[in-house]
């Protein structure tokens, strides 16, 4: 059997010289990943403790940057830049705004390695969030003293803080040119943030140059910006409707078509402005492009021609939204009853509550009270008592409207007892409501003789604060015996409580 020789001694020597060991396991990267993992739970688990823990009686502003510097020194460790990060945010989220000072002057003075952006981003906002304006542009000029280069994240996030507040947008104009000098450009998303803020504060010629600016230096301007804009004229007080509709043939030649919400926005301002024409032409225009209406359009268009008085086109508005296969909503079924109770055909208003059910769309009490408005006017108390009725066994609630157009109804029909029920019902559901109506009630007790029942009524209105008008005084004086009218109505003056009381409306 072949015996195995031992190496010899001078190849041995020779492996002992020239091999190379491998680096201590205690050099290595993924060992000071782990020291500062472990060094990131002590500092975790330090501040909670901290936190918890009552506060002390002189308390030390720099405690949180003794807890950083600490927790790492026990593993032989730098504080890394999310050991800063989780520091600054467990500060600001609990509001101890003053611990920062120590933390980012030693991040700004003693630190070496290149702090990320994200950081000082955050605190932007949250700065922004705590109104302190002027420490949100405090740090943000204070970014490259902390080894970081700014950019135009930085700069976003510092005008969105700003342009909350009119208070910060006045800072503005001074931020951007100081930010020239920091060799950072404005981007598309800078000037989509400036138009948004000038739109929210009504200013909306500064916002359109502003887009004429981008257009003329090569800047790509997206259909957002347009769209601000574009609310914005709608919501403009004293603007012309002709203004509107050339801002928006301009977005046109630019390629920006409006969408559905600009559409809108437009249609509801033109009607607003008795353009009613006009909106029907950027309906039509709507189509065209290929943009489905829906029941918001319709409801602005409806609401148009029924006010112009144009029926027949409302009908065919209607119908045109079934055609397209627009279910209606109940704001298009209440402008539609409302064209028909104004054309007095309350029957065919009657029933499209039951077309309303079938399509699962249930009336509300503003669809019952211009039926019960028309049924009133028209004396019709029968079918207004009836329609009351539908709405108790609908489940849909009474509310104040409702019953004074009954109230209404019954007066006029002179339908006086019912009327003192509901008047005693309304007393005692609607505590800080007033009614001319009252004053009718108490005036035709007294021309009845029933003084008693006036004066009844008139002590439950002044318990509710609720003195009655003129008319019903005179009523009262003319109707009972002068010193008997001088004790009871002694009596209720008194009753009066000594703070103010809700005078009637007067009704000519």
């Amino acid at each position: 059997m072949a015996m195995l020789r031992p190496p010899s001694l001078s190849k041995t020597n020779f492996l002992r010289k020239r091999r190379k060991w491998p680096l201590s396991p205690y050099k290595a990267t993924w060992h000071e990943k782990f020291h500062q993992h472990q060094a990131m739970q002590t500092l975790k688990s330090t501040i909670t403790n901290q936190q918890s823990s009552p506060p002390p009686e002189s308390p030390n502003n720099s405690q949180y940057l003794s807890i950083l510097i600490d927790s790492f020194r026990i593993y032989n460790s730098d504080p890394t830049p999310n050991a800063y990060h989780f520091v600054i945010g467990t500060l600001t989220r609990s509001g101890q705004f003053d611990h920062l000072v120590p933390l980012l002057h030693h991040l700004e003075k003693l630190e070496n390695f290149e702090t990320p952006e994200f950081i000082f981003i955050n605190l932007i906002k949250v700065y922004g969030n705590a109104h302190m304006f002027e420490d949100a542009v405090d740090i943000f000029f204070r970014i490259p003293n902390f080894r970081c280069v700014p950019s135009v994240y930085s700069l976003n996030a510092l005008l969105n803080v700003l342009c909350k507040r009119r208070e910060g947008i006045v800072m503005v104009p001074q931020i951007l040119l100081k930010s020239q000098a920091m060799k950072i450009r404005l981007e598309e998303s800078s000037f989509r943030i400036l138009v948004a803020a000038l739109c929210r504060i009504k200013r909306h010629n500064y916002a359109i140059w502003i887009l004429n600016y981008m257009l003329n230096d090569g800047y790509a301007v997206d259909k957002k910006m347009c769209s601000f804009i574009l609310s914005s004229l709608c919501e403009q007080k004293g603007l012309s409707g002709d203004e509107v509709l050339r801002f928006m043939e301009e977005m046109r030649k630019l390629g920006f078509y409006p969408g559905r919400v600009d559409c809108n926005n437009v249609i509801r301002f033109l009607v607003k402005e008795g353009m009613v024409m006009d909106a029907l032409g950027v309906f039509d225009q709507m189509k065209t492009d290929g943009i489905k209406p829906d029941t918001v359009t319709f409801t602005f268009i409806l609401n148009g021609v029924i006010t112009d008085g144009d029926y027949e086109k409302a009908d065919d508005m209607f119908d045109e939204m079934l055609v397209l296969g627009v279910v209606p909503d109940i704001h298009v079924y209440n402008v539609y009853i409302n064209g028909l109770c104004k054309q007095n055909n309350i029957e065919e208003g009657v029933r499209m509550l039951a077309s309303m059910r079938e399509l699962g769309c249930k009336p509300d009490s503003v669809t019952y009270n211009m039926l019960l408005e028309r049924k009133s006017k028209t004396g019709d108390l029968s079918g207004m008592r009836g329609l009351a009725r539908e709405m108790d066994l609908m489940g849909v609630p009474r509310n104040w409207e409702t019953d004074r157009i009954m109230l209404d109804g019954l007066v006029g029909k002179g339908e006086i007892d019912e009327s003192c029920i509901l008047l005693e019902e309304m007393l005692d559901k609607y505590f800080d409501h007033r009614c001319s109506t009252f004053d009718e009630i108490i005036c035709e007790l007294c021309h009845r003789g029933l003084v008693c029942k006036a004066l009844q009524l008139v002590s439950k209105m002044v318990s509710k604060t609720i003195a009655p008008g003129a008319r019903a005084w005179d009523a009262l004086l003319g109707s009972v015996e002068l010193s008997f009218a001088e004790t009871i109505l002694t009596e209720l003056v008194n009753s009066l409580p000594m703070h103010p009381v809700r005078l009637l409306e007067h009704k000519s």
